[in-house]
Parts: C-alpha cells; sequence; structure tokens
C-alpha cells in the first residue's frame, strides 16, 4: 500500500501477512507442490533479516521453492536489499518486479537485480482496446524486445475483456491476472478455484 510504504508499518503487514499465508496455506502448499505463493515485500526490509526470520518461523521458509517476492516499482531496494534480492535464487524462491511500467527505471533495475518475472502494470493493459481490430500499444513492441532477449516469464495485470487475453497471449506474454479470469477470492475459495483451473488444465 502505498500509504504503509517507508513506514514501520509495512514490515509489521508484511510479517503479519507471511503468518496469515503459512496458517491457512502451508499444509495446501505442501499438497500442492507446483503451486505458488506471491507476497508483496516492502524493499525496506530486504536485506535486514526480518523477513528471513519470519520465513522460517512460520514454516515458509521450507516451502521457498513455491513462493514469488514481488517487488514494487514505487519501492527501489537499497544496494543491501538488492543483494538480498540476488542471494533469492539460493534459497529456491523466486522474485518479481511489480506493477511495471516499462520506464527507464524499471529496465534499469533488470539490469541490476535477479528477477524471474516481470508483472504489467495494468494501466499498460487498459491501453488495449476491447474491440477487435483496434490498434496495438506501442508498449508491446518493447515487450517484445524484452521477450526476445531475456528469459524472463511476463504477467499481465489487470485483464478484464477477451480482447485483452488475445492480444497478450498474440505478443508472448505467458501469465495473466485480472477479473477476466478470476476476482480476489477468500482462501477457500481460491484453493477450489485452484482445483478447477488445474483439472482442465
Amino acid at each position: 500500500m502505498p500509504s504503509t510504504d517507508r513506514t514501520p508499518l509495512s514490515g509489521l503487514i508484511t510479517y503479519w501477512v507471511i503468518d496469515t499465508v503459512a496458517a491457512e496455506l502451508n499444509d495446501w502448499l505442501d499438497a500442492h507442490p507446483a503451486a505458488s505463493i506471491a507476497i508483496n515485500i516492502p524493499p525496506d526490509i530486504l536485506g535486514r533479516g526480518g523477513l528471513d526470520y519470519a520465513a522460517k518461523k512460520s514454516g515458509l521458509r521450507a516451502r521457498a521453492g513455491q513462493l514469488i517476492l514481488e517487488i514494487t516499482e514505487r519501492g527501489v531496494p537499497d544496494q543491501q536489499g538488492l543483494d538480498a534480492l540476488n542471494r533469492a535464487p539460493e534459497t529456491g524462491a523466486r522474485v518479481a518486479l511489480d506493477d511495471t511500467t516499462l520506464s527507464g527505471t524499471n529496465l534499469a533495475l533488470l539490469t541490476r537485480c535477479h528477477f524471474d518475472f516481470v508483472k504489467v502494470d495494468q494501466q499498460l493493459v487498459h491501453q488495449i482496446g476491447d474491440e477487435p481490430g483496434q490498434p496495438r500499444p506501442a508498449w508491446l513492441n518493447g515487450l517484445a524486445a524484452l521477450l526476445g532477449t531475456t528469459s524472463l516469464q511476463i504477467v499481465a495485470e489487470g485483464i478484464e475483456s477477451s480482447v485483452q487475453r488475445e492480444v497478450l497471449k498474440h505478443a508472448g506474454v505467458q501469465w495473466g491476472q485480472g477479473h477476466l479470469l478470476s476476482p480476489p477470492l477468500e482462501v477457500d475459495a481460491f484453493m477450489q478455484y485452484y482445483d478447477r483451473v488445474a483439472n482442465v488444465a
């Protein structure tokens, strides 16, 4: 949340989220080794020990291979945080650059830090019209270059129409989220949704 960024509250909320995810999903994750859970991480707690302690205490550290740490465009980490992100693959965890607008700041960060995923901000996705045949936004060309020169996986945020989904799929985007696919879900509904999608796949 922007209102808590760079405040002590951001770390406390993150530790609470880790404890809650562990309490609600540890057993489920153990039974679904192919599933992954993404957690937003404020940059100011990276590399300070608290994140690793919370993960170990909750039991999520043992499932690091199923965790994706999301760092937002708003919160570029300091060097200590960047070093921690670059060590994340040693634990098995993966890292995503969230709310990406494909700006110079974001692209520069990609050269300094290990990322597995880039999440395209919904404001860019919403530039794709809802009617077939409309002009493609220019940022899709930059995305094609990124896909062609890196091993990054791309996640499009805020997909609301089948046209957006098809344009993004044609552009090479591998993953998507948004109300077209699913609204936000409580944990029980999420587990049921996962089972339905997994069975279809």
